[in-house]
């Protein structure tokens, strides 16, 4: 009976369906257009593989529903990594996008056991006001459910408020994409927030380590990771806690 159960655990994973990269300065003077953004390859492929060999049930789910992209210099960078080809296989088409249903259309939150944010500079612009989603997180994590998010994923944990008022994240330790990090990208100029910054300013205990290094947090009931090089761990960190619940 307990390996039946927990075949029947069920996983949102939520992606961004947002593409358009504003350029830096940089770009500006050369003359360049920035390529498409998204959601990050490793941050849905890593965790997925790990879920799919647990018998997981997972939805994706992004904003918008319907397909979305991933980011273009993630299915260049991890084309040789295997859980990457293995989910690119199973879940995308030629174009690499995956298809979604819209976080409006998740009715009942309470029969999902996780909401997982995966990152990619995408999430930076349609992850954070989104009030379906912090709706949907906050109805979860308030019956027991996990929260998690990886890299620029935890962007959708800055606007969550419980019933009682109180952030989500508030007292919790968690971590994300660096500020340290955002600069070594050359990013920092053209996004709207930033990760780190926000996460400290509603009250998180930020942790970090080196740049790219494998970094995951659980507080409580919510888990999350530095980076892609994060992704597995996070994944392994979820099933841990799904495992003892």
């Amino acid at each position: 009976m307990a390996e039946a159960s927990a075949a029947k655990k069920r996983i949102l994973l939520v992606v961004s369906s947002y593409t358009d990269m504003p350029p830096t300065e940089e770009e500006k003077k050369e003359n360049k257009t920035p390529g498409k953004t998204g959601w990050y390859l490793p941050e849905v492929a890593h965790p997925y593989v790990l879920f799919k060999e647990k018998g997981y049930e997972i939805t994706f789910v992004s904003p918008k529903g319907d397909l979305a992209c991933c980011d273009e210099g993630s299915v260049k960078d991890f084309a040789k990594d295997a859980e990457c080809q293995q989910f690119t296989k199973d879940c995308l088409n030629d174009k690499s996008q995956l298809k979604t249903v819209k976080i409006t259309e998740v009715k009942d939150a309470n029969k999902y056991d996780v909401i997982l944010y995966a990152g990619g500079h995408g999430v930076m612009w349609d992850f954070k006001d989104n009030e379906a989603q912090n709706k949907v997180a906050a109805e979860l994590y308030e019956n027991g459910g996990i929260v998690a998010a990886v890299c620029h994923g935890p962007a959708a944990l800055i606007e969550i408020k419980l019933s009682d008022g109180k952030a989500l994240v508030d007292g919790k330790t968690v971590t994300g994409f660096t500020n340290d990090e955002e600069n070594a990208v050359k990013k920092t100029s053209i996004m709207p927030f930033l990760v780190e910054t926000e996460l400290i300013s509603k009250g998180a205990k930020f942790t970090r380590v080196k740049n790219w290094g494998c970094n995951v947090e659980v507080s409580e009931r919510v888990v999350t990771g530095q980076n892609p090089a994060s992704a597995s761990a996070l994944g392994k960190a979820i099933i841990d806690l799904l495992e003892k619940k």
